[in-house]
């Protein structure tokens, strides 16, 4: 089974420093196209050999129900380990994040996107493996399908996350990610920016 843990405010750690980085959260800021905030960051760990599936989902899929209006929202996956179609790497359904937000229902324990809506999508909207080097970073946003099969390799897949929200999409209800709270940048040499 694969195991999380999940954060809301980025510290001073590698992992704070890496989230508040201008080379993370200053690349969603122009790519969302306006200020962010850190919504939540979580730790990913497949195991050798037991590393969990996860189903067919959109992150705004969950977002949505904390109260975020609009889709102004995005994830970084960062490679800790290689991530291969052997380890049970990423996959996406490539410019499926331009079918708007889908329904999720309980599949398979878990919850996920509409299969009967999924399976339509993926007749046009390309399967990808995201297979990724340590380090590597995939940019993605909230309304992008994307899944990952059981690691059932010798390998260890672990990724680091970072979701970000713009800061004009402050949630309507409080929830258990955090409302706008102000992101004090790094540069990418990790020292603090004068906002």
């Amino acid at each position: 089974m694969a195991r999380m843990v999940n954060w809301c405010h980025p510290g001073s750690d590698i992992t704070g420093m890496l989230a508040r980085s201008e080379k993370v959260a200053g690349t969603c800021e122009e790519l969302l196209g306006g200020e962010v905030y850190h919504y939540h960051s979580k730790l990913m760990m497949k195991d050798a050999e037991t590393g969990g599936k996860h189903v067919w989902h959109q992150d705004y899929g969950y977002w949505y129900k904390n109260g975020n209006l609009f889709p102004d929202m995005m994830t970084v996956f960062i490679a800790v380990d290689r991530c291969m179609k052997e380890n049970g790497c990423l996959q996406i359904l490539r410019g499926s994040n331009k079918c708007g937000r889908i329904e999720h229902d309980f599949v398979a324990g878990q919850q996920g996107a509409n299969v009967e809506r999924v399976n339509a999508i993926a007749k046009v909207c390309p399967l990808e493996y995201v297979e990724m080097e340590p380090g590597d970073a995939l940019f993605f946003h909230c309304n992008l399908l994307h899944t990952s099969s059981q690691n059932k390799s010798p390998n260890r897949r672990w990724a680091f996350l970072c979701a970000y929200n713009r800061a004009s999409n402050n949630p309507i209800k409080k929830h258990h990610h955090p409302s706008y709270t102000k992101l004090h940048k790094v540069g990418n040499n990790n020292k603090e920016k004068k906002n």
